[in-house]
């Protein structure tokens, strides 16, 4: 599962590339999407978007079309359709390599087909959405892990559930449970002061956590081989890996 996250932190990893040098095919593309968005035809623009479309965590995923329709204005609210409307191509556009073609800062990317695959923008409306889901969260956590700036990721191994949260200052917290417990439950493993690191411009990253001689790495596999797992668990004790289990991303 992609996350918004991803899409972000890529972003500002990346060379900028002017909208300038867009070619005509794309700039083609671009103008499609602006036209459309004029039309403020809400079941043309819930057409043009690639399923599902990524909400920032804890918000769900938008799964289909009908469901966007259903959301539309709290994913497209006034200022994000006028901020489309009025941006210029050869200035507000640019070409990210194989990504796609991004406006401004990331508010929005298409790909080289035309469809919006990234909505990073985020309305009124879905900031106190994420801050209302973010205090049910945490009144339904074990006491301890109730402190939390957002919720990251929760990663479930054959054996464990895993939940990472970022605690602001670029600093994130693990906590594990058997899978049979509940997250209410106090956690078997606490673990303070990670570091996220990135494998490239892929996306790809992940979070390292150290307990004495041990190390806990969760990896993001934004991408990966056919069949490769979303997400794993790695421990190892010095150099030695003692625990490697592939994990699913829970939404």
């Amino acid at each position: 599962m992609k996350k918004i996250i991803a899409f972000i932190l890529i972003c500002f990893n990346l060379t900028f590339v002017s909208g300038q040098d867009m070619t005509i095919k794309n700039q083609k593309i671009v103008q499609k999407f602006i036209e459309t968005i004029k039309t403020k035809n809400k079941e043309k623009i819930c057409s043009l978007v690639r399923y599902p479309l990524t909400r920032e965590n804890p918000i769900p995923e938008v799964k289909n079309k009908n469901e966007l329709l259903k959301r539309f204005d709290e994913v497209f609210d006034t200022k994000l359709l006028t901020l489309i409307v009025k941006s210029k191509i050869k200035t507000d556009w640019s070409e990210m390599g194989w990504r796609g073609i991004m406006l401004l800062d990331g508010e929005v990317w298409l790909d080289f087909d035309g469809k919006l695959i990234g909505v990073n923008y985020q309305s009124q409306f879905e900031k106190k959405k994420k801050e209302e889901l973010i205090t049910i969260q945490k009144n339904s956590l074990h006491e301890s892990l109730r402190n939390f700036v957002r919720p990251i990721y929760i990663l479930e191994t054959s054996k464990y559930r895993i939940r990472i949260d970022d605690m602001g200052h670029d600093k994130y917290r693990y906590a594990s449970w058997k899978l049979q417990q509940n997250m209410s439950e106090k956690p078997e493993v606490l673990l303070l002061n990670g570091k996220v690191e990135f494998d490239g411009s892929g996306g790809n990253h992940s979070y390292f956590f150290k307990s004495g001689e041990f190390t806990y790495e969760c990896g993001i596999v934004e991408m990966g081989e056919d069949g490769a797992p979303p997400a794993y668990l790695t421990v190892t004790k010095g150099e030695k890996e003692i625990l490697s289990q592939n994990a699913k991303i829970k939404k």
